[in-house]
């Protein structure tokens, strides 16, 4: 009876074995699948791996796969980085990349800033601003197309000629305008901000402080004109002190032939009247 309990020995002996050697293949295969799989990862891992990286997150922290080359890296972050946005789901927190035209947005619909090239209008990358809009080249948006604003018209000033309010008649008057909104790239140009226009007063003479620089200047060449004219004859002097040998010797027979006429006048005359 003892002798044929050992071939039942064996038999549970073998089943063992066979047991044991299933579980240590399993157990490979998912080291396989998952190499060096640790619970104790840095960074904000939850868990992670030496070739693949984080494989998920800590609560509230986004996953993001950061490319390496040829490969990619899992990577844990309190913000997805620029170029990508964020999307909570229950079992996991995800950064997603924006559109090819999108520098940065909000969701894969609404974008807040764009490429290089491109002109943001409404959440959208445009090539080029509808119609009504223009493209602002510093914040690379669409905006409204702003016209210029000038303000009312001041009063009409004094009625003035060459900078005087009296010895004329007829003079001219201005009035001005404030520009309080300058205008756009495309939006309207800016009207005139000065506007004058003849005007006419009754003539009233000037007082003695009322002439100013040109009445001075006036009296001025007035009395050199008459120092000019009182000069004339002393200037006759000068020139004849400057006539040459040549001038003066016909000069001088010019004035003999005058006596010697004048000579014979006198002698015929005395002639006359002793007959």
């Amino acid at each position: 009876m003892h002798l044929r309990l050992i071939p039942w020995f064996f038999i549970i002996l073998n089943f063992m074995e066979y047991i044991g050697s299933q579980n240590a293949s399993r157990g490979r295969r998912q080291r396989r699948m998952h190499p060096n799989v640790s619970q104790g990862c840095q960074g904000g891992c939850a868990t992670c791996s030496d070739y693949n990286g984080c494989l998920s997150c800590k609560p509230r922290l986004f996953f993001v796969l950061e490319r390496i080359g040829m490969k990619q890296i899992g990577v844990c972050l309190s913000s997805c980085p620029s170029g990508y946005y964020g999307t909570r789901y229950p079992d996991i927190n995800k950064c997603t990349k924006c559109k090819a035209d999108c520098d940065t947005c909000f969701n894969k619909n609404f974008c807040t800033k764009c490429k290089n090239g491109f002109y943001l209008h409404l959440g959208k990358c445009l090539d080029n601003c509808p119609e009504g809009l223009e493209a602002n080249n510093h914040t690379m948006e669409c905006v409204s197309i702003v016209h210029c604003e000038a303000s009312e018209w001041s009063p009409w000033s004094t009625c003035t000629k060459k900078g005087k309010t009296c010895g004329f008649k007829r003079g001219a008057e201005t009035r001005v305008r404030e520009i309080i909104q300058h205008p756009s790239a495309k939006g309207n140009l800016c009207p005139p901000t000065t506007e004058t226009r003849k005007c006419t007063v009754q003539r009233k003479k000037c007082q003695k402080g009322e002439r100013g620089k040109k009445g001075r200047e006036r009296k001025r060449k007035k009395l050199n004109k008459e120092e000019s004219k009182e000069a004339i004859p002393d200037n006759k002097g000068l020139e004849s002190s400057r006539e040459t040998p040549e001038q003066r010797e016909n000069k001088d027979k010019q004035q003999q032939k005058k006596r010697k006429v004048q000579d014979k006048q006198q002698k015929s005359v005395s002639v006359s009247t002793v007959h």
